[in-house]
C-alpha cells in the first residue's frame, strides 16, 4: 500500500483522535504563552541598534553614562503683535515659581530670550529618573496651564520630549485601540459573508489567535539569541492574523467542497490535507524563506521581525495542520452552523454537479479567449503603476511629520521658529585619548565657534555646552541648523561637518580618528546613514529571497517555468504596490483624503519589509492556486481547462483571504502617523492588486499562453510518474474552458 504523505497522515490521527489533538495544542500555546512570560524578553540595546556613524555616536554617547536628566521647555510670547517684555517677565517669573514648588522639578533657568525679542524661553529640568519622566509631565503641564491662565494677553505654553512623548502616546495609544477593536469584528464579519455560517467563520478566527499566542511566547524565549524590539510584537499580530486565517480558509474551504461532493467526512479531511495541507506546508516555506531574507539587513530590528515572523507563520502552519483537522472531526456538519440564511444560499459549497461560478468565469473569459493580448495590456498597466517606484526617496520621520494636532506640537513648531537651535541638531560625540581631554574640548570649542559663523549652522545663543563624562572619556558637543531634518540644507551641514569640520578640528587630536573615535550622529545623521544602508542591503535581501523562493517553486511543482512565473508575478505585484506608495505619500494630492502631511519621501525602512512581507503573502495565493491548476492538470484536462478550473474553483479563498488582509491592513492606513499610513497602504494596495489582476488576469493569460511549457523541466527533476494524456472534456463541464 503506497505511502501517504505526511500531511494526511496527521491530518488523520487528529480527526480520529481530536480531543487528543485540541488538548495536545491547548497545552503547546500554554507551554508557550506561559513559558516566554516567566523566561522574560531580552530588549535591543545602543549597540545592536548601532547603524553607520550615527550608530557609532549613538554607542560613544551610551558608554559615556551621562545623566541626562529629561527637560521641558516653557515659551512664551504675545498672541498677536509685538511681545510685551514687562509682561512676559511676570510671567516668567509665575513659571519658575511654579515649577520650583513641584517635587518633579530640579532646576528652572533663567528666562532666555529669543534674538528678535519676540519671545522668552524658560527651561525646565526635570528630577528622577529620565525613564519615567513623561509619567511624571503632567504636573509640569498643569503648572504651566495654570501660568496661562494668570496671563490670558499672552501664550504660556510647554512642550519637551516628555510632554510631546506623552501626546502621542495618547494619541498612537487611541489609534491602536480602535485599530485592534476593529480587526476582530471586521475580520469575523468578513469570513460570515464568505462561509454564510458563525461556526465556520470563527475557526479561522480562534486559530489564528491561538497562533499568534504561542509565537509571542515564543519570540521571548528567542529574544535570549536575538534581542527583540518594540515593534516584534505588533508585527507577530499582523503577521499571524494574515496567514492564519489564510491557511485555515484553505483548508476549511477544501474540505467543505469535498462534503458538499458526497464524500465522507474522513475522506473529505483527507483530501483537504493532501492538497490544501500540501499547499499550506509549501507556503509556509515560502513565507519563512522571505522574512528569512531579513537576517541579511544586518540590523536588529529586522532580525527581531524576521524571528517573530518565522515564528508565527510556523506556528500557523502546524496548527492547520493538527487541530484544525481534529476541530472539523469534532464540529462535522455543525461547523456550517448557525447559518445566515441569504449568505447561506450564496456562500454554501457546490456539489459537483452544480458547476462552478459564473461571475468567474466572465472574467477569466478575456485571459482564456485572448491570452496573449490580455497579458500585455495588464503587464503594461502594472509596469505603469509601478514607474513611480524609480523616483523613490528614502527618509526617517521627523518631530515635523508628527500630527500637529496636540498642544505639544503646535508649541515645538513656535519653539524652533523663536529658537533655531532648538530645532535639527548634530551630535559630536567624540572618545577622548588619555591626557587629551583640554585638547579635546579647545578643538570642539573651534568647531562650534566655526560652525555657528557658517549659514549652514544656527548662531550660538551663548557659550558651547561641551558635556564631558565623569571619567573625562567622552565628551559630547551638540551643533544646530535652522534648517527641517529632511532638507537638502540639512544634510549638507551634516556632510560639511563629517568631511570637513570635524576632521579639520577635533580629528587633529592625537589619538582620534574622525569617524571613529569623532562620530557625528544626531536625527539628520541617522536619516541618511539609514536610508543608505537599506540601500546597500535592498539588492543582498531581495536576492536570497529570489533565489531560494525558485528553488523551493520548482522542487515543489516539479517546474522551471513554474517557478520563475511565480517570481515574476510576485516581483510586478511588488512594484506596482511600491509605485503606489510613492504615488500617493511623495506627493501631496491624498493628503487631505489619507489626513496627513507629506514627507516627500518613503520611510527609510519600508521597502526592505514591504517587499519580504509582500512576497511572502502573495506565496499564499499563488501556491494555492497553481496547486489547484497542476491537480486538475494531473487528473488529465489541458492547460487551458486546467487554468479555468482551478482558478474558478479557488477564486471564493483567494477572495476571502484578501479582502480579509485588505481590509486588517487599511485600518492601519488610518492611524495618525505618516509610516503606518504607508505601511497600511502598501500591504493593502499589494494584496488587493495580487488577488485580483495577478490571480485573475496576469495569471491564467500566462499560463494559458504557455500551455504544456508551464510544466517544463529538466530531466533530473521530473516525476518518475507522467501525468496522464488530457482527456475528453464534455462540453458545459468546465465554464469558460475553451470557449
Amino acid at each position: 500500500m503506497e505511502k501517504r504523505p505526511v500531511t494526511v497522515r496527521v491530518a488523520r490521527w487528529s480527526a480520529e483522535h481530536p480531543w487528543r489533538a485540541i488538548a495536545l495544542w491547548v497545552v503547546f500555546v500554554a507551554v508557550c504563552f506561559i513559558g516566554g512570560n516567566m523566561a522574560g524578553t531580552v530588549e535591543a540595546s545602543n549597540s545592536d541598534q548601532a547603524i553607520g556613524e550615527s550608530g557609532r555616536a549613538d554607542v560613544i554617547v551610551h558608554d559615556g553614562k551621562f545623566d541626562n536628566p529629561a527637560t521641558e521647555s516653557v515659551l512664551i510670547t504675545p498672541l498677536t503683535g509685538a511681545l510685551d517684555r514687562g509682561a512676559a517677565d511676570r510671567a516668567a517669573a509665575d513659571v519658575t515659581t511654579a515649577m520650583k514648588a513641584l517635587p518633579e522639578v530640579a532646576s528652572v533657568s533663567d528666562p532666555l530670550p529669543s534674538h528678535d525679542g519676540g519671545a522668552l524661553l524658560v527651561r525646565v529640568t526635570m528630577s528622577g529618573d529620565p525613564e519615567t519622566a513623561q509619567d511624571r509631565v503632567g504636573k509640569l503641564r498643569d503648572a504651566t496651564a495654570g501660568v496661562q491662565r494668570a496671563h490670558p494677553e499672552l501664550r504660556v505654553e510647554e512642550t519637551g520630549g516628555e510632554s510631546i512623548g506623552q501626546a502621542m502616546d495618547d494619541t498612537l495609544g487611541k489609534d491602536f485601540q480602535r485599530a485592534e477593536f476593529l480587526s476582530l469584528p471586521v475580520t469575523f464579519a468578513i469570513l460570515i459573508v464568505a462561509f454564510g455560517a458563525l461556526i465556520a467563520a470563527g475557526v479561522p478566527v480562534l486559530l489564528a489567535l491561538s497562533s499568534v499566542a504561542a509565537a509571542l511566547g515564543l519570540s521571548t524565549l528567542a529574544s535570549h539569541l536575538v534581542p527583540s524590539t518594540d515593534t516584534t510584537a505588533s508585527v507577530i499580530l499582523l503577521i499571524g492574523m494574515a496567514v492564519g486565517v489564510d491557511y485555515s480558509l484553505f483548508y476549511l474551504r477544501r474540505e467543505r467542497e469535498e462534503r458538499a461532493k458526497g464524500r465522507q467526512h474522513l475522506d473529505a479531511v483527507e483530501i483537504a490535507a493532501e492538497t490544501s495541507g500540501h499547499a499550506v506546508v509549501v507556503s509556509g516555506v515560502a513565507v519563512t524563506i522571505a522574512m528569512a531574507g531579513l537576517f541579511l539587513a544586518g540590523d536588529v530590528v529586522f532580525s527581531s521581525l524576521a524571528v517573530g515572523s518565522i515564528l508565527v507563520v510556523l506556528v500557523s502552519v502546524i496548527g492547520s495542520l493538527t487541530v484544525l483537522p481534529a476541530l472539523l472531526s469534532k464540529l462535522g456538519r455543525w461547523i456550517d452552523r448557525p447559518r445566515v440564511p441569504l449568505l447561506w444560499r450564496l456562500t454554501r459549497p457546490r456539489g459537483a454537479a452544480e458547476g462552478q461560478s459564473r461571475f468567474w468565469s466572465f472574467i477569466l473569459r478575456p485571459a482564456l479567449r485572448r491570452p496573449a493580448a490580455t497579458l500585455a495590456v495588464s503587464v503594461l498597466a502594472l509596469l505603469a503603476l509601478a514607474a513611480p517606484a524609480l523616483t523613490m526617496r528614502l527618509s526617517f520621520p521627523g518631530m515635523e511629520d508628527l500630527p500637529r494636532t496636540t498642544p505639544a506640537m503646535q508649541a515645538y513648531d513656535r519653539l524652533v521658529k523663536a529658537y533655531p537651535s532648538t530645532g535639527t541638531v548634530h551630535t559630536v560625540a567624540v572618545r577622548v585619548p588619555a591626557g587629551q581631554l583640554d585638547a579635546t574640548k579647545a578643538a570642539l570649542t573651534e568647531l562650534a565657534k566655526t560652525a555657528a559663523a557658517d549659514p549652514l549652522f544656527a548662531p550660538l545663543d551663548e557659550a558651547p555646552d561641551i558635556e564631558v563624562s565623569a571619567d573625562g572619556k567622552v565628551a559630547v558637543l551638540d551643533v544646530a541648523t535652522p534648517f527641517a531634518g529632511r532638507s537638502e540644507e540639512a544634510k549638507e551641514s551634516l556632510t560639511r561637518l563629517r568631511e570637513v569640520m570635524v576632521p579639520q578640528t577635533v580629528g587633529k587630536v592625537p589619538g582620534v580618528v574622525a569617524g571613529h573615535d569623532a562620530a557625528v550622529g544626531g536625527f539628520v545623521g541617522a536619516d541618511v546613514d539609514y536610508a543608505g544602508h537599506v540601500k546597500e542591503k535592498l539588492p543582498l535581501v531581495m536576492g536570497f529571497v529570489l533565489v531560494l523562493t525558485f528553488l523551493v517553486m520548482a522542487f515543489t511543482f516539479r517546474s522551471v517555468i513554474v517557478a520563475v512565473t511565480s517570481i515574476g508575478l510576485n516581483m510586478l505585484s511588488a512594484g506596482a504596490s511600491y509605485g503606489l506608495v510613492v504615488l500617493i505619500f511623495q506627493g501631496t494630492w491624498a493628503e487631505g483624503i489619507l489626513g496627513f502631511k507629506s514627507m516627500d519621501a518613503v520611510v527609510s525602512w519600508l521597502p526592505l519589509f514591504l517587499f519580504v512581507v509582500l512576497f511572502g503573502l502573495s506565496m499564499d495565493y499563488h501556491v494555492f492556486v497553481v496547486s489547484r491548476i497542476r491537480e486538475a492538470v494531473r487528473q488529465g484536462m489541458s492547460t487551458r481547462d486546467a487554468v479555468a478550473h482551478g482558478i474558478t474553483g479557488s477564486a471564493g479563498v483567494v477572495t476571502s483571504a484578501a479582502i480579509v488582509m485588505v481590509a486588517v491592513f487599511s485600518i492601519f492606513a488610518t492611524l495618525s502617523t505618516v509610516d503606518m499610513k504607508q505601511l497600511g497602504v502598501g500591504l493593502a494596495a499589494a494584496i488587493l492588486l495580487d488577488a485580483t489582476i495577478i490571480r485573475a488576469v496576469v495569471l491564467p493569460s500566462l499560463m494559458t499562453l504557455l500551455g504544456n511549457a508551464n510544466w517544463w523541466a529538466p530531466r533530473f527533476m521530473r516525476r518518475r510518474e507522467v501525468p496522464p494524456a488530457p482527456a475528453p472534456v464534455v462540453e458545459g463541464e468546465l465554464v469558460g474552458a475553451g470557449r
